[in-house]
């Protein structure tokens, strides 16, 4: 009680009433926001897990195929250098109770062969689609990663102001409110016994 620097006033009463139900409205808020962000990235991890077998899978049949390629044809750098570079990848963003979680896409459409026939063959094309089937792939596993990433770091936050709220703000306005009701009803007491001993006093003259 000693820690409390605040006038008892049935003014302050009713500003600290308010201030905690509000505290307690927020801590609320916060919890509901917590429980949203934490499914929404259950979800996200469950797609991770299963994506990430998935592409460890598609490497490694990639690799095998370039090496097949490399085999069969050479080193195929000079193929490599012909093909044009990605430029369909898009970002927008969507927002999950306030952070933004990146969507990414890109022409998933089936590649077309932009190297000569003379100097490949079909082990060069079978490379040429695994690898193009494993750029979604790691796009979607990085877009899936940052989503993980913001809202991990927004729940931590998140959780970090509703235990200030539920630990330290809401106690605390509590213990006020107890303390400036208790102070305005001991007031209360001596005016009532004030009065008593002046009325007392009173009809004492009288008689």
């Amino acid at each position: 009680m000693a820690d409390i620097k605040v006038f008892p006033t049935k003014g302050n009463l009713l500003a600290t009433k308010k201030s905690l139900e509000l505290a307690k409205i927020g801590y609320d808020l916060l919890d509901r926001k917590r429980n949203v962000l934490i499914r929404e990235m259950m979800l996200l991890m469950d797609k991770v897990k299963l994506l990430r077998n998935e592409i460890t899978d598609s490497y490694t049949l990639g690799y095998f195929l370039l090496q097949q390629a490399n085999i069969s044809t050479g080193v195929i750098n000079d193929i490599a250098t012909s093909v044009t570079e990605e430029n369909t990848i898009k970002v927008t963003y969507r927002s999950v109770m306030g952070v933004e979680l990146p969507n990414v896409s890109f022409d998933k459409k089936t590649p077309k062969l932009e190297y000569g026939f003379t100097e490949s063959n079909s082990r060069v094309d079978e490379a040429y689609i695994q690898f193009h089937k494993i750029k979604g792939l790691t796009i979607v596993l990085a877009e899936i990663d940052n989503s993980v990433y913001r809202l991990a770091n927004a729940i931590r936050k998140t959780q970090k102001r509703a235990n200030a709220l539920k630990n330290i703000v809401i106690p605390n306005l509590e213990m006020t409110v107890k303390f400036i009701t208790e102070a305005l009803e001991e007031k209360e007491r001596e005016e009532f016994s004030r009065l008593k001993v002046i009325k007392a006093k009173k009809e004492d003259i009288e008689a």
